[in-house]
């Protein structure tokens, strides 16, 4: 995929613009990671799933991608559910920061670079915020310090808003005794019941902000290609951030700053309080499932969760990893030498079209959702491949081109971090979980497979159109002289169906 020109949006510029790195063949990337006080929601998993596809696309035009995720182990929210569990905040925060690594792996997100916590990083931390204290930008409050937007002449510039809507005690109690409402804690004075640092102020913690700040320049320089979260994070965390990095070294700079859109349910956005975990999710449906669902819309476009479009997601990868395991079975017989000849002009023009498609799609600020449409045509050549016969010359062609549609459509779904090294091990955990959701077990399956087969025998049609509706309503679609020899397959409810339409 060579041509056309990466286009990346920037919410500093608002529109899209030509990604070009600040050291030609490197990049730089930052992204915000989670405050870890509880397990994973949807919408840590769409932020994590966009990021990781640009990392991934990243590496697939040739860079050399420093990628660094930080953990917030240190703050408000892990402090409370730590006492109210009677636990170390520490302890409480490193094992949630352990979870999150499983639901990432489920979800085949890469891991970063470099993973920094807070807690591992207070000196730096009390170094950035030494720096703006002496470049006259923040003050000290009784052990307190606190960042003076006053100093910051180009505050709001990222997000567009002006110094009175700052969400004032958004994450913290509002402190009266600040210069200017807007003001925000570069560093909170100890309290009981709290982890605390040494400080040149005393004793106390960081505040939120000033952690990114002091970890991204640690690990990627005051300057470097892009930053990212969510769209939530832009006020007030990344203003501040833009503001405190600034004021700790002018030269700080951010080329592209990337947000993505938010996961709603019912128009309200995801959150842990609302209790939609993503282990909620993959406990019925299979992560590439959930994946491919969060990449079906435009990264900056927000999601609405339904199960209808997660059971929409889950068919569509089984009919990706049913054509590739049927693709495999064709093809073992051929591993050793493959027969000699060219591929069909048919699947040479499908070929040359998916490239230009995808590398289009994804070239135009990472349209995946684009590119999952661009998938269907070589599937569909696949499968007739698949099933077709022909003399020597003819079968020569229809391997070879097989051969060639494999691995473009492998190497795009490697892009789009959707492809497994066993096609045949997802297919059985897609047909276990679409028995789960059925509340069947397999025994119990076969047994109505077997009702049916005998009143088609004794010619009870009604009663077997009956059995075969009541399990398609379950999510379980039976498969009627099949040449392929499987019995059922996992299929979408009607009702689903029609809700996803």
């Amino acid at each position: 995929m060579e041509g056309e020109e990466f286009q990346l949006h920037n919410t500093m510029t608002k529109q899209k613009e030509p990604f070009r790195p600040r050291v030609p063949g490197k990049v730089g990337m930052y992204v915000c990671g989670v405050t870890a006080y509880d397990l994973s929601h949807i919408g840590h998993a769409r932020v994590y799933v966009a990021f990781d596809v640009l990392y991934r696309y990243l590496k697939h035009l040739g860079y050399e991608v420093n990628y660094v995720r930080n953990f917030t182990d240190v703050d408000d929210k892990i402090i409370r559910r730590a006492n109210e569990l009677g636990e170390d905040p520490i302890s409480l925060s490193a094992r949630f920061c352990e979870e999150f690594l499983l639901d990432m792996a489920d979800l085949q997100c890469l891991p970063p670079t470099v993973q920094p916590r807070v807690s591992d990083h207070i000196p730096q931390i009390i170094e950035m915020i030494q720096k703006i204290i002496d470049n006259g930008c923040a003050y000290v409050l009784e052990g307190d310090v606190y960042f003076s937007v006053d100093k910051s002449p180009d505050y709001g510039r990222l997000s567009g808003r002006k110094l009175e809507d700052n969400r004032a005690g958004e994450r913290v109690a509002v402190d009266e005794r600040k210069r200017n409402a807007a003001d925000f804690a570069l560093w909170k004075s100890a309290k009981p019941g709290e982890p605390t640092w040494d400080s040149p102020w005393g004793p106390g913690r960081p505040g939120w902000h000033i952690e990114c700040s002091a970890m991204s320049s640690q690990y990627l320089g005051h300057a470097f290609d892009i930053h990212g979260g969510g769209m939530d994070l832009i006020f007030p965390h990344h203003e501040n951030e833009i503001a405190q990095s600034c004021a700790a070294c002018p030269e700080s700079n951010v080329s592209y700053w990337v947000h993505n859109g938010f996961v709603t349910e019912n128009k309200e956005k995801m959150s842990k309080s609302l209790g939609n975990f993503s282990r909620f999710v993959t406990e019925r449906y299979h992560p590439l499932a959930l994946r491919l669902f969060l990449m079906d819309t435009h990264y900056r476009s927000p999601v609405n969760y339904s199960e209808a479009q997660l059971e929409s997601a889950s068919d569509r990868l089984f009919y990706i990893y049913q054509t590739l395991h049927d693709c495999e079975a064709t093809l073992s017989q051929f591993q050793d030498k493959p027969p000699n000849g060219r591929v069909t002009p048919d699947t040479k023009n499908c070929i040359d079209k998916f490239r230009r498609d995808v590398e289009s799609s994804m070239a135009n600020d990472l349209h995946t959702n684009d590119v999952l449409k661009d998938l269907w045509d070589p599937l569909k050549a696949m499968n007739a491949l698949n099933s077709g016969k022909g003399g020597q010359k003819q079968q020569a062609s229809r391997i070879l081109s097989l051969i060639a549609l494999e691995k473009e459509v492998k190497d795009v779904l490697t892009i789009l971090g959707l492809i497994s090294t066993s096609p045949c091990e997802v297919l059985l955990q897609l047909r276990n979980l679409a028995l789960k959701r059925a509340q069947l077990t397999e025994e119990q399956l076969l047994q109505r497979v077997e009702e049916r087969v005998a009143a088609r025998k004794n010619k009870e049609y009604e009663k077997s159109d009956k059995i075969r509706n009541e399990l398609a309503k379950l999510g379980i679609g039976l498969m009627d002289n099949d040449p392929r020899g499987r019995i059922w397959i996992p299929i979408v409810p009607p009702e689903k169906e029609a809700a996803a339409a």
